[in-house]
Parts: structure tokens; sequence; C-alpha cells
């Protein structure tokens, strides 16, 4: 079975969590478009969907699904997104496309978290995968620098800058062991808007797609 058929097996198996009327949150990715379409087949059973950057507003708007956003409600009943590393603690590196700092707050307002994912992103230790961080432009060579005395190794990630008008470092060749001090201490750095370790709201449930069929995984 290919990557892709793995990634739309997923996304379909997502479906079964979505309860009519509810508020779905909607990440961003390539696994994600799949839900997307998925979604569209039941669009007029949920109230709507909260979309983590442009790209995923403009193909819910595409196919017809309503839009709701962040400020206009205090919880959301339910998370659906791919990672690019998810571990067996449901911990995960997030950011290859570019949209994790909506991405994680769509997480925190959320009940449940579903990480749709092909076996490659299912990993014993995160961090082969470079870590994305989102970045105010003017404090970007002063988080390079902090970055590197953590062991990484920080890669400006070319024409990109996200939905906040930020650019993305990737660091590149770290071992990351403790995910949740990791990812508070990047925080921490003036001028890092926020990092792709989702570890402090990690996933509820991991939907994972192996060529011998599809594996659930929860949070302990």
């Amino acid at each position: 079975m290919t990557q892709n058929k793995l990634k739309k097996a997923v996304a379909w198996a997502a479906l079964k969590y979505i309860k009519p009327n509810s508020i779905v949150g909607v990440g961003t990715g390539s696994t994600t478009s799949y839900f997307i379409d998925a979604l569209a087949t039941m669009k007029n059973k949920i109230k709507g969907a909260v979309p983590s950057s442009i790209k995923t507003t403009e193909k819910l708007k595409s196919l017809g699904i309503s839009i709701i956003y962040c400020n206009e409600i205090n919880s959301l009943d339910i998370y659906v997104d791919s990672a690019d590393e998810i571990n067996n603690y449901m911990y995960m590196i997030k950011g290859g496309g570019a949209a994790l700092t909506q991405e994680k707050i769509i997480s925190a307002i959320a009940e449940k978290f579903i990480c749709i994912v092909d076996q490659s992103k299912y990993v014993n230790v995160l961090g082969k995968f470079p870590l994305p961080i989102e970045v105010i432009p003017m404090a970007c060579n002063y988080v390079a620098r902090e970055l590197k005395k953590l062991g990484g190794i920080p890669k400006f990630r070319k024409n990109v800058i996200t939905d906040n008008g930020n650019l993305i470092l990737d660091v590149h060749d770290l071992y990351i062991t403790n995910p949740i001090k990791l990812e508070n201490l990047i925080n921490g750095i003036a001028g890092v808007v926020t990092v792709g370790i989702f570890a402090k709201r990690s996933a509820d449930i991991a939907i994972i797609g192996t060529p011998e069929g599809i594996r659930i995984n929860y949070r302990q």
C-alpha cells in the first residue's frame, strides 16, 4: 500500500470520532487534506470547522464546510491533525507545513486531539525530523545562537513566511529524550513564537496507517 493510500485510510478512519453538531478543528498538511475530503461528506451534520491555516481555510470553503474561528468559541469538541513524528507517549513534532502556532492554539482548546499518521511518522525518539520553530524576524539570529547551545543545527526555512508574518527555523540533529522540558525551554527563548514540540498538549488518540491495516493508540 502506498503512503498516499495509508494517509487516505487514516483520514477516513477519523470520521467515526466526529459527532453530529460538533465543531471540528482541522490541521494543515497532506494527510489532513484527505481528512477534509472525508469531512465534506458529513458537512451538513456538523456545526463547522476551525481551520489552522489559510490553506486549510481555502479548502474547507471550497467544499462548502462552514468556517468557525477560534475567537468565536471557548472550546471545540475535537481537533484532527497529522504530525511529522509521534512517539509511544503521544508526543509529537509538528510544523512541517509552517502552521504550528495556529495548530498549537487549536489543540489547546480542543477537548480531544486525534492524530492521523502513516506508520513512517511513528518513532521511538523524536528528533530525526527537523524541529520547526516559528520566530519573530528580528530575533532570528539570536534564537539560532541559543538553539546551537542546545546541541541542534538551526537552519532558516527558505522562502517561507508563516500566516502570522514570521519565519521558520528548522533545528536538525536533535535527540529529544525529554520533550516537555525542551518544549518549555525553547518557548522561553525571547523571540520564539512557539516550538513544534507538542508534548504539554499531546494527542489523545493516534490513528496509524500500516500495510496490515489501521492501528489505534490511546494516551495513557
